[in-house]
This record gives C-alpha cells, sequence and structure tokens, in this order.
C-alpha cells in the first residue's frame, strides 16, 4: 500500500505522518519549494505537539517522504489524498475549492492503474460529485474512484485524533473504494473503531455539521453567560449542572471571547452559504456566526469598561494570542479583534504567547512583545488573558500584582477564583460570574462537588 498526500498543511502533514506510523508508505507533496526542503531537514512549519519527533522518526524508517513531484508520486500511489487548503472566498465566506479541483486535475492525469482519489480536505457538499466529473473528463471513469474522508482533528491534540478518533467516515459509492478504505485504516478498524460508510453527500455534510454544533454550543454558552451577568448567576455552575446531562455532556460549554481558528469560522460560513445556495438555509448556524461576531467585539469593550471606561494612554498586557492553547495558530482568533480595538481605543499593547508569536505578528502591528508573561504585565495598567495556556493557570499573581502599575485583571477565560482575586488586591473582572465573591459562600456552597 502506497500513499500520496497532495499538500502538507496542517491536515495534511498530521495524516501523512500518522499513516506512516501505520506502517504504510507516504508521499508528501507540496508545491511549496521552500516548504519541502524545510521538511526534508526536519523543520515542521506548524506547532503540534508531538508531531516533530514523529516525523522525524517516519523519516528515518522510510515510510514517510516530501517531494514537489506530484505526477510521478501519484503513478506509484494506490490512494491519493487531496488535503489542500479551502480558505473562505473574500467575496461572501463560502469555502473556495479552486485548490482541490486544480489537485484533482493533476491527479487524474498522473494516475497510473487503479487509484482511489480521497478529498481529506474539508469541503461542502457536492464536491465529490464534481471530482468524478473531472475523473469523467480525465478519460478514467473505471480506473479511478472518487472518496469523502473529512478529518476531526483538533489542533494541540492531533496526533491522538488521529490515532485514537471517535469514529473514521469513509464516504463513497464503490464497494471497491470502501475496501480499500478499510485497508488504509486497518490498524483503526482492527481496534474497533467506528466506520461509518455512506454516500459522499453525507460524508461531506458530516464534518461540516459536527463543526457547526460544537460551535453553537460555544454561542450558547456566551450568551448564558450575559444572562448570567445580568441576573447575578455564575455560568460555571450553569454549564457544570448542564453537562451532567449525558444528552448534553461538558465539552464546549465553557464561557469565553468566542471561537476562533481554521475551522469553526470557515466552516460555519461555508454550511450557511451552501444552505442559501440549496434552498435549505441554516438560521440556526447564521445566528451562531453573528453571536461570535458581536462576541468578540464585546470583549474588547469589556475590557475598556473594566479599565474604567477609557483606556487611552494606558498600557494592557495580553497573554494569549492563539485561538486556544497548544498551537500557533491565530487564524480568526478573539485576540485580532480584540487587540486592534484596544489599539484603536488609544492602548499601547504589551503581548506575550508561549507559541503563536512569528505567526501574530503577521497580523497584529504595533505591539511589544514579552519573552515572559511576567516580563508583559511589568508597569502595565491592566492583564487580560485571552488564551487559557498552561502556564497561565498558574500565575505567581503576587508576583503580578507587584509589578503592575494598577492590579487589574481581566480573566476572558475564567481561570482564577474571584474570591482569590479579591483578598489580593486586585480589579478583577471574568465572564458570566459574580466578580465579588466571598470566600465563605465559595466553601460552603458545595452542590456542584461532584464535578471536578
Amino acid at each position: 500500500m502506497r500513499l500520496a498526500m497532495i499538500g502538507t498543511g496542517y491536515v495534511g502533514l498530521v495524516s501523512g505522518a500518522c499513516f506512516a506510523e501505520f506502517g504504510i508508505e507516504v508521499t508528501c507533496v507540496d508545491k511549496d519549494a521552500a516548504k519541502i526542503e524545510k521538511l526534508k531537514q526536519g523543520i515542521i512549519p506548524i506547532f503540534e505537539p508531538g508531531l516533530e519527533d514523529l516525523v522525524a522518526k517516519q523519516v528515518k524508517a522510510g515510510r514517510l517522504s516530501f517531494t514537489t513531484q506530484l505526477a510521478s508520486s501519484v503513478e506509484k500511489a494506490d490512494v491519493v489524498f487531496i488535503a489542500v487548503g479551502t480558505p473562505p472566498r473574500a467575496s461572501d465566506g463560502h469555502a473556495d475549492l479552486q485548490y482541490v479541483y486544480a489537485a484533482a486535475r493533476e491527479v487524474v492525469a498522473a494516475a497510473k492503474g487503479y487509484t482511489v482519489i480521497v478529498t481529506k480536505s474539508t469541503v461542502p457538499v457536492g464536491t465529490a460529485r464534481e471530482v468524478e466529473k473531472i475523473v469523467k473528463e480525465g478519460g478514467k471513469e473505471g480506473q479511478i474512484d472518487v472518496c469523502s474522508n473529512p478529518e476531526f482533528l483538533r489542533e494541540g491534540a492531533a496526533v491522538n485524533d488521529f490515532m485514537r478518533p471517535d469514529r473514521v467516515v469513509i464516504g463513497t459509492d464503490s464497494a471497491r473504494a470502501v475496501e480499500v478504505m478499510k485497508e488504509v485504516y486497518r490498524p483503526l478498524y482492527i481496534n474497533e473503531t467506528p466506520m461509518v460508510v455512506t454516500s459522499p453527500e453525507s460524508s461531506e455534510i458530516i464534518k461540516y455539521a459536527a463543526n457547526a454544533f460544537l460551535a453553537t454550543k460555544i454561542s450558547f454558552i456566551n450568551e448564558i453567560a450575559d444572562l448570567c451577568e445580568a441576573s447575578g448567576g455564575n455560568v460555571q455552575d450553569v454549564s457544570k449542572a448542564m453537562g451532567l446531562d449525558g444528552r448534553i455532556g461538558s465539552k464546549f460549554l465553557h464561557a469565553g471571547p468566542g471561537y476562533g481558528g481554521s475551522c469553526f469560522p470557515k466552516d460555519t460560513l461555508a454550511l450557511t452559504h451552501t444552505g442559501e445556495l440549496l434552498g435549505a438555509p441554516q438560521r440556526i448556524v447564521e445566528s451562531v456566526v453573528q453571536v461570535n461576531n458581536n462576541r468578540q467585539k464585546k470583549m474588547a469593550q469589556r475590557v475598556i469598561e473594566a479599565c474604567g471606561g477609557d483606556v487611552s494612554g494606558m498600557t494592557i498586557a495580553v497573554l494569549g494570542v492563539a485561538f486556544k492553547p497548544n498551537t500557533d495558530d491565530v487564524r480568526d482568533a478573539p485576540s485580532l479583534v480584540i487587540i486592534p480595538a484596544l489599539q484603536q481605543a488609544g492602548a499601547t499593547i504589551v503581548a506575550h504567547d508561549p507559541e503563536a508569536r512569528e505567526e501574530a505578528q503577521k497580523q497584529l502591528h504595533n505591539i511589544t512583545w514579552a519573552d515572559e508573561a511576567y516580563a508583559a504585565a511589568q508597569n502595565a495598567d491592566a492583564v487580560v488573558i485571552i488564551t487559557e495556556w498552561n502556564e497561565y493557570r498558574a500565575l505567581n499573581l503576587k508576583r503580578i500584582g507587584d509589578s503592575m502599575k494598577t492590579k487589574r485583571l481581566i480573566d476572558l477565560r475564567n481561570i482564577y477564583k474571584p474570591h482569590v482575586m479579591n483578598e489580593l488586591g486586585f480589579h478583577y473582572v471574568s465572564i458570566g460570574r459574580p466578580d465579588v465573591l466571598s470566600k465563605q459562600f465559595a466553601e460552603e456552597n458545595k452542590t456542584l462537588k461532584v464535578v471536578s
């Protein structure tokens, strides 16, 4: 079994390395010669825990290689995965499929013998059928089958997600292609990982539906947090109690500044656009998108209000710019909305992030970057936690407070306890919780002690 992985971005590189770990010979292909050269040198273009070691291991074993030569790689392959980018179009937010179709045409032209073309990129419903048309136009109908095989990788946990997935989705009308895909995923099949075999249309919708539902949970709990703030409730208690319901679960019920990243913003927009095109409007998801956009803008105002309504001339320390911990990805991160809004309001920004500084510098400007959280807080009028990196969860708060011009902390991830922050003399603001909570009440109110 030989695989060709077209595209060495996040999905392609992680998937290629993990398939090689299965014992399969994998060639990763990319038009970017500089990226391929770096990969050959062992330089990984993204931060993903465990990926660098995995790539090095598979290259050394001779099962993973990198090249710019698509045709020669496809000729030798039994299965060709297309894992190129599908960025949102500037005009309407719908997924831009030009790279998928261009790759498909090249693969069809180069394929020798029976081959399965697999769309691994996140693509709107109907894409696999368009690839089938490309196969037919290339005169290779019957020689090439097309399959949809969406990825469900979480940035920061991608390697583990690939090796221990909740399910594998195989979308194709070809029985032969199903058997080939089961062979590709044989190590997972043996481990009884659920294999959902369905049509290409259902497979493509599954990916968008899953991400849209998770995005909905985030926007839902953020609006509940607003209700808690207006009424004196505590969103953490609410989400814990909700999460104990087996039909709901606790994941993605954490109030914060809104969702970001490479998937949720892009996929929710693509789903709503597809719904409009097909005459099946996705009104709930449309609302989710709007709620999230408003959420990020509102968080900037939250910081300004916490600083007395005017941040002009103030220095604000921002901790965390990645859209979530354990990644250097800043695509559609809340920080990209919050920081410029604070700058526009007259604030000077000093920022720190353990991994995302290089990527953030491409989009955020006129910022002073600190090498550690404590340096960022030095002489600051306020500290704002945007991303809940582990190293921010146990800061020496006395050291932070003593170094600041004003002991003011805006915690957009609810990391710290209000009564502790109050005792330390901070003006403390969090999300969806009473910010002045007595220690006695915190100790006595243990109705939810069954939840850690």
